[in-house]
């Protein structure tokens, strides 16, 4: 059975709901992976895999959401809590673009006070003074909360950031797409519907971005294709998403510590998984940031064909405890140790020119150091 479910998808056939559960229960990772790396290869035949430099900037970490598996957010109360100064985001910004990145995956939490005009004001900040800058700036949650807080229609709030300089989505704020799941490990916070509104209708005025499923808590295998299932849909309507990411949920300091962390193999299984059944998405990113660099790299034979990111910057995973190093040029060792040569991208995977720089480490367990970030990522 699962041998014929790995051929019908090799030879580029569609899925349904029940082959991709029928993978997730297999156990044959290797089989699993072999089809995986076969379908990538058939995405991209090219002899270069990607990664990318940029930095994660957290803006604030004052969040009016609760989720259980956050070890990150604070209410405004809260002595830890903060709101980043223009002059810091400044400085941030004006490092990443020495070091050779393009651009910042800006988030924060869902700030019960700041009005749309302050983000629009911050982007076009931003925007003038690093105009070739990208800002792959506010997950689909925060954008749904400036539309809620401020009573203003979805479109209206995502043309106005489009106007103000925001470049792209990211995917952030995923997790399981299935509301039984959501409900159960976060309050406050958008649905499955509404995360999946956002990104339509970002992508119908224009914009792309990039979707996650932050997996190994309380969903069932059935509830990972479920959300793989919801992906692909919107995929299929809109054409958006440049990318996937999936990751797993890291436990320690969360209000979900008590459950056991998913190992590597899990992961591996997943992302190959998610690589056979997203027919539809073209790029799928390795998450090192979780997994490490072995598996990371590992990763690229499990139907990932982008390293992901330098990550100069990184304050959510590391919250939970999660503390991974890599620099730039083991990231690109682990592409070229492979057979591929390793080449640098934007988010929009078009191919950079690269220049010598600094080898600088991806890791910082504050927001003070250089770092990545996970409500998430990319």
């Amino acid at each position: 059975m699962v041998a014929s479910i790995l051929r019908k998808a090799i030879e580029g056939t569609r899925l349904t709901p029940e082959e991709g559960l029928r993978l997730l229960e297999s156990g044959d990772l290797v089989e699993l992976g072999k089809a995986a790396d076969q379908v990538c290869s058939r995405f991209h035949p090219e002899n270069f895999r990607t990664y990318n430099i940029d930095r994660n900037i957290n803006y604030s970490n004052i969040c009016a959401a609760v989720c259980n598996f956050c070890a990150f957010y604070r209410k405004s109360t809260d002595a830890e809590a903060y709101l980043l100064t223009r002059q810091e985001i400044y400085k941030k910004i004006e490092e990443t673009i020495a070091m050779g990145g393009d651009q910042t995956l800006l988030q924060g939490g869902l700030h019960p006070s700041l009005s749309l005009e302050w983000y629009e004001e911050l982007l076009a900040d931003l925007k003038a003074r690093y105009p070739k800058f990208n800002l792959h700036a506010f997950s689909p949650p925060e954008i749904w909360h400036f539309h809620k807080l401020n009573k203003i229609p979805l479109n209206e709030v995502l043309q106005r950031l489009k106007t103000a300089g925001l470049g792209s989505l990211p995917g952030g704020g995923g997790e399981i797409l299935v509301d039984r799941v959501r409900k159960q490990i976060t309050r406050n916070k958008c649905l499955t519907q509404e995360w999946l509104d956002v990104h339509r209708v970002w992508h119908e005025l224009g914009g792309k971005s990039t979707c996650t499923m932050m997996f190994g808590h309380v969903e069932t295998l059935a509830d990972r294709i479920e959300t793989l299932l919801k992906l692909r849909e919107l995929q299929d309507e809109t054409g958006g998403f440049t990318a996937f990411i999936c990751w797993t949920f890291q436990p320690e300091n969360t209000d979900l510590s008590h459950l056991p962390s998913t190992g590597s193999f899990e992961y591996l299984k997943t992302q190959a998984v998610a690589r056979l059944f997203l027919d539809n998405i073209p790029n799928i990113q390795s998450s090192w940031v979780t997994q490490g660099g072995k598996i990371g790299q590992l990763a690229l034979r499990f139907g990932a064909n982008d390293m992901g990111s330098l990550m100069i910057e990184e304050n959510v995973v590391s919250s939970a405890g999660t503390t991974h190093k890599l620099d730039l040029g083991e990231i690109r060792s682990a592409i070229s140790s492979l057979g591929f040569v390793p080449r640098q991208r934007d988010v929009f995977y078009n191919l950079l020119e690269e220049r010598a720089g600094p080898e600088m480490s991806a890791s910082a367990p504050n927001r003070q150091g250089l770092s990545l970030l996970a409500c998430q990522n990319d």
